[in-house]
């Protein structure tokens, strides 16, 4: 899979641009604040529908603008589809695949896959469990674009099961009672608990069965990073976990033990007016040797995991049939020189790699593909 051209209007700092692309390694290369992250961002959305610098949509449209518009031909296994998404902040996205309209934005994802590593990655390690979460979830969906409704829906349903907690709670303090569970609106919570278990059971099944999978990547990744210096490993630790034994990817075990779950915290979840059990608190650990990475690693060794956090995404997907297209979003500068020679070499014979850098010199031999300058608003090849 590659990208031959892509298109943006009104996006960030473009009010326009048109870059074609070819195979193989390509250099985006422009002083910082020139917009080069903005041109990766694009193809990162398009193909996860998020951002990896911004949560929501609004920063993306330049501004002045009422909307933006991203469109990307993309070749497949010899065949070309043109993707191309509008973003209008405050109202839903459209997107268009070829020459028809897609139901919705979400139906869009899996026509370009994409793995992208930048600095904000270093979070990956010694950021919170939100950022890990994430990871993996973006993974998932990559593999099997159907998990972005199941997250979809997991999430709809808890942002309704978390009001009426929040309501039960918000009453407390201006009664000094707590609500019993079968009182008011909080009878319906049995309604919620139910979905929330389904929808729960089904994204927390992809996520175990996807760190087992991953698992022997990671260890692979960076071991080769880091040339042997230590090993990692990836493990998941579910809310659900308790001392009968290890989790299993069995959705009905799942939901079963979700609903439990969810029964026995019904009293503290009142009192904090909020959902305490369930994938949104899960957590991915991370090691070195026998220490969590997070508060043990150095800097040079969080710089290692994160990036064979996704070198490891990237051989799974590969594995399993899918060349995504490789973005090194201006992360030769923050390696040293052995791990940039190292990076270079694993990714060597990738489909397609856009590497963005302000010092061109920063990016090994053995990417010096084509080359683009990146400055005031234009995109120019000059090798």
């Amino acid at each position: 899979m590659h990208v031959r051209r892509f298109e943006l209007i009104d996006f960030r700092s473009y009010p326009h641009v048109v870059v074609d692309l070819e195979p193989g390694p390509s250099v985006l290369v422009g002083p910082n604040g020139a917009g080069k992250t903005n041109l990766v961002e694009a193809l990162g959305y398009l193909a996860t529908l998020g951002s990896h610098r911004v949560s929501a949509d609004a920063p993306l449209v330049r501004a002045g603008a009422e909307r933006a518009i991203l469109r990307a031909a993309i070749v497949h296994e010899g065949r070309e589809l043109l993707a191309e998404l509008e973003l209008v902040p405050g109202k839903a996205n459209r997107a268009r695949l070829g020459r028809a309209a897609l139901p919705r934005a979400r139906d869009l994802i899996g026509a370009l896959r994409v793995i992208l590593f930048a600095p904000e990655d270093l979070a990956l390690v010694r950021g919170e469990p939100a950022e890990r979460r994430r990871f993996l979830d973006d993974l998932l969906v990559a593999r099997h674009p159907r998990f972005a409704g199941v997250r979809s829906d997991y999430d709809r349903v808890l942002k309704q099961r978390n009001t009426l907690l929040r309501t039960a709670y918000l009453a407390r303090k201006v009664t000094g009672r707590r609500a019993a569970a079968d009182s008011g609106d909080l009878r319906t919570l049995e309604a919620w608990d139910k979905q929330l278990a389904d929808f729960g059971a089904e994204l927390l099944a992809g996520r175990l069965a996807l760190v087992e999978t991953l698992a022997p990547y990671v260890t692979k990744a960076y071991d080769a990073v880091s040339q042997g210096k230590g090993r990692a490993s990836i493990t998941y630790k579910s809310t659900l976990d308790d001392d009968s034994g290890q989790l299993t990817a069995d959705r009905e075990l799942l939901s079963a033990r979700m609903l439990n779950a969810l029964a026995a915290a019904r009293d503290a979840e009142i009192d904090r007016g909020s959902t305490l059990v369930g994938p949104q608190r899960d957590e991915i650990t991370l090691q070195l040797g026998d220490l969590p990475a997070k508060g043990y690693a150095s800097h040079g060794e969080s710089w290692s995991f994160a990036l064979a956090l996704r070198l490891a995404a990237y051989d799974l997907l590969r594995a399993e049939g899918i060349e995504p297209v490789l973005i090194l979003d201006d992360v030769f500068a923050e390696l040293d020189a052995t791990r940039r020679d190292r990076l270079a070499e694993l990714v060597d014979g990738a489909a397609q790699v856009l590497v963005t850098c302000a010092v061109a010199g920063d990016v090994p031999p053995a990417l010096a593909g084509a080359r683009y300058d990146v400055a005031e608003g234009e995109v120019r090849r000059v090798v």
